[in-house]
């Protein structure tokens, strides 16, 4: 019996041994055993409920913040990005769908005249994946604006957390991770549309300007230290233009690592490793991954 014959039916669609690859800004890791497109909030429910207990389920948003290695992924990834990206309000009240991108959001917010979300047009992500992670930019985080969040859990069961329920500090979230968000509710407040797409035409610019372009990158490699700046401690330890491999430390940005086009997710892991060993080495804080690392290491990476 295969893996397939072991899921339940559902209304998406199911694809096997799929390559990651092709779901993340990297461009690299193997491929996942089963992607699982829900069509709705609902069929994603029922996928839940009637999937067996021992088979490994993960979601999986844009990819720009996630490292997939060689190996690939074992069990069923839940791919939300063509399904679940609706984006609604009601009053000041913004309500996105998980596999919405947080750029969308902000500009869906600008046309209703509604501000405070404009950060979001800085953070190459969804929604869903700001959640687990706090995301933020330009001085605000997810916390900030979420006022609650909805999903499931592992078995189906509708679950819905406020941030201070979620457990959400710099870069981090205590939610369970077995749950899988569909929904948040953010609040916004009224405001000139001009006001809000002059805010962001000025973060697009600073982004343009600061972080690396046209290029196989991720978001931010590592979380800033208390009182510090990840991409300082980097350079000082003299890791600006670093390689292993076909992976390497940008030069206009050295808190983010490249795929120069031959990169592995080895490679790309390993790079990463020796910047967080020669920081500390120099006395530096131990910094730590922003970048979701997941996935099986192929055998040439655990040699």
């Amino acid at each position: 019996m295969t893996l397939l014959d072991r899921l339940p039916a559902v209304r998406g669609t199911y694809t096997a041994n799929a390559p990651m690859a092709s779901h993340t800004w990297f461009g690299v890791g193997g491929p996942a055993d089963v992607i699982f497109t829900p069509a709705d909030q609902a069929d994603l429910g029922t996928f839940l409920a009637g999937c067996p207990a021992d088979i490994p389920v993960m979601p999986v948003g844009a990819g720009s913040n996630l490292l997939v290695r060689d190996g690939g992924i074992a069990g069923v990834v839940i791919k939300s990005t063509d399904s679940l990206t609706a984006i609604s309000h009601e009053g000041d009240v913004v309500i996105a769908e998980t596999g919405a991108l947080d750029a969308d959001v902000a500009r869906y917010a600008s046309r209703a005249n509604l501000g405070g979300l404009e950060f979001l047009i800085g953070i190459p992500g969804t929604i869903g994946g700001g959640l687990r992670m706090n995301a933020g930019a330009y001085g605000r985080e997810f916390k900030d604006i979420v006022i609650s969040a909805e999903g499931f859990d592992r078995q189906g069961n509708r679950i819905s957390a406020t941030p201070l329920e979620m457990g959400m500090a710099y870069r981090h979230s205590d939610a369970p991770a077995d749950w899988i968000f569909t929904t948040a509710r953010l609040q916004a407040q009224p405001a000139e549309r001009d006001a809000i797409r002059s805010r962001m035409k000025e973060i697009v610019a600073s982004r343009g300007d600061a972080q690396p372009r046209g290029v196989r990158t991720g978001g931010s490699t590592f979380a800033n230290p208390v009182g510090g700046k990840a991409w300082q401690e980097i350079d000082r330890a003299g890791c600006r233009g670093l390689t292993v491999g076909g992976a390497q430390v940008s030069e206009k940005h050295c808190n983010f690592l490249i795929n120069t086009g031959s990169a592995t997710a080895a490679d790309i892991e390993h790079l990463g490793e020796t910047i967080r060993a020669r920081v500390a080495a120099g006395g530096g804080p131990d910094l730590r991954w922003e970048i979701r690392r997941v996935g099986i290491p192929s055998q040439e990476a655990s040699s």
